[in-house]
């Protein structure tokens, strides 16, 4: 979602462009906080942030801002920022004792990078998504020879086709599909 595209819905129906933008940032949001706050907070406290966070949004984005680019990148600033100082909020607050047997056990971190596997999942369905808009056989081309491994010949037999005609729609449809990228803010 586009700033110019959050601003229109949200001058004709401010519902809807709040619930539009939770339904496309809310996991988003939740991985980042998550991130953030997993070693400090309970489930509950992290559930409050990123109401908090959303709530932050819909009351303090300028409508009439000339912004016309992705709003995740001020959707993310605002996450973090507001994670940021419910930690410290939460750290403070924590300075008194705690029982090994307590349930943080439970919530013991993972080395597993819950927002770059975000992100990343995040851009492997923007990539498949333009992929697919680029319509057969050349998504089906792309998708065996770069996913699959296969070789030219492979695919040319599978799709009925010449290997050099294949060659040439695998080229046409990286061309297209990198400025289709590129647009996205996505490089190859």
């Amino acid at each position: 979602m586009t700033g110019a595209e959050y601003s229109a819905l949200y001058r004709n129906a401010p519902e809807r462009a709040y619930k539009a933008l939770f339904d496309e940032y809310c996991n988003y949001v939740y991985a980042v906080v998550y991130n953030k706050l997993s070693s400090a907070a309970s489930r509950e406290d992290i559930e409050e942030c990123v109401s908090d966070i959303f709530a932050d949004i819909y009351f303090n984005y300028d409508i009439s801002s000339e912004y016309q680019g992705d709003m995740k990148g001020y959707v993310s600033t605002v996450a973090l920022r507001r994670a940021i100082n419910k930690y410290h909020s939460l750290t403070a607050k924590a300075s008194h004792y705690e029982d090994a047997d307590d349930e943080r056990l439970g919530r013991i971190r993972s080395e597993e990078d819950v927002e770059a596997e975000s992100e990343k999942s995040e851009v492997q369905n923007i990539i498949m998504g333009a992929i697919n808009e680029l319509g057969e056989p050349d998504s089906t081309i792309l998708i065996q020879k770069y996913y699959y491994d296969r070789t030219s010949k492979e695919i040319a037999q599978q799709l009925s086709m010449k290997s050099s005609a294949v060659r040439m729609r695998c080229g046409r449809a990286m061309s297209r599909l990198r400025q289709y990228l590129e647009a996205a803010g996505i490089s190859l």
